[in-house]
């Protein structure tokens, strides 16, 4: 079993930056593929980006590329996630995720989750 770990929330300015961490615990952490999710206001939990085990590959929802950068180190078992230039839109809970699967944006492939991070971006 992994537990995870989500934070860095908080309030950002609409075209600053904010980098959430999700620290995990458990020996194999780099043998799991994460990803994070959202969870905005009115909307399902919706696919953020995800990233391999060894960090070799990184997938991107259409909304938040080019502006959001999935990362990970595995010595210290955390995977980030850098947001630059938030947008009002993205505000909402913020959740990390563990999979088997590689390069997936289904949530229901996700194993385990962290209790999630608030990001709240102002106009």
């Amino acid at each position: 079993q992994v537990q995870l770990a989500e934070s860095g929330g908080g309030l950002v300015q609409a075209g600053g930056s904010l980098r959430l961490s999700c620290a995990a615990s458990g020996r194999t952490f780099s043998s799991y593929n994460m990803g994070w999710f959202r969870h905005t206001p009115g909307k399902e939990r919706e696919f953020v980006a995800t990233i391999s085990w060894n960090g070799g590959r990184t997938y991107y929802a259409d909304s938040v590329k080019g502006r959001f950068t999935i990362s990970r180190d595995n010595a210290k078992n955390t995977v980030y996630l850098q947001m630059n230039s938030p947008k009002p839109e993205d505000t909402g809970v913020y959740y990390c995720a563990v999979t088997r699967v590689t390069m997936t944006t289904r949530y229901e492939d996700y194993d385990y989750w962290g209790q999630g991070t608030q990001v709240t971006v102002s106009s």
